[in-house]
């Protein structure tokens, strides 16, 4: 019973902004603070890899992206489905001020990606499967932000992005194990791998804390987004100068 009334209180729009407002701190500074650590421990500190030498100091920044892009879209794609079952507004919302910030991740997967092939694989791009499953991520995005501001009647918009977030999902288990179902240039996971991680601490330590500044990053982006949704979707809403 208490998980449903939980559950209902999510479609409150008063309730969903007033929590979003005491989320966004609490994401940011223990956020900051990671992000700075892990980028002078990965990028200062860790030592040189033995094969790629400094060039593998960009998984700092592009492994954090790809997982966002793909932990952006799963929680995209899940929020739509509740909406499109429950018929909840704000689930709609939580979808439509995600979208961007996912595809900024995907976005920054796709150029730092690009940026270490380049050295490595003496190309900018290739039509790997992971790095084409990635591009089709970012296009799903796109195309999921287009046709939402292709309907002026926000209800039809909701409706058809998503759906489109919901089919779109699929694509996430490819992108994950396409380096074990086909054979691909990309390396397969070094963190989470049967056999343990196969980084030594001191480039490891560095990396989860990327993990975990660029998961709080989103976390205060979409409370900051979603708050302005909310107030977007809502008509005078009276009960604002309660939740200042």
């Amino acid at each position: 019973m208490a998980t449903w009334v939980w559950f209902h209180k999510l479609a409150s729009p008063p309730h969903i902004y007033r929590i979003a407002g005491r989320l966004t701190l609490l994401f940011t500074v223990p956020g900051v603070l990671a992000l700075i650590v892990g980028l002078y421990g990965g990028l200062v500190t860790a030592p040189a890899d033995y094969q790629q030498g400094d060039s593998f100091r960009i998984i700092y920044v592009h492994a954090p992206a790809a997982w966002l892009s793909l932990l952006c879209y799963t929680a995209m794609a899940i929020a739509a489905a509740v909406g499109l079952v429950w018929r909840m507004k704000v689930a709609h919302a939580f979808a439509a001020a995600t979208a961007p910030i996912g595809a900024s991740f995907a976005l920054v997967c796709l150029v730092s990606g690009s940026l270490w092939g380049r050295p490595m694989w003496g190309t900018w791009w290739v039509w790997d499967a992971r790095l084409t499953s990635q591009l089709v991520l970012f296009f799903l995005y796109l195309g999921y932000m287009a046709l939402r501001h292709s309907f002026d009647d926000l209800s039809r918009a909701d409706r058809a992005s998503g759906v489109l977030a919901v089919i779109g999902l699929v694509n996430v288990p490819i992108i994950h194990y396409s380096v074990y179902w086909w054979s691909t240039l990309h390396q397969g996971s070094t963190v989470l791998r049967a056999g343990g991680p196969s980084m030594p601490p001191s480039m490891l330590v560095p990396l989860l804390l990327c993990f975990f500044a660029y998961t709080c990053c989103y976390g205060a982006l979409v409370c900051v987004r979603l708050r302005a949704e909310v107030l977007n979707r809502e008509r005078s809403p009276n009960w604002l100068s309660l939740n200042a």
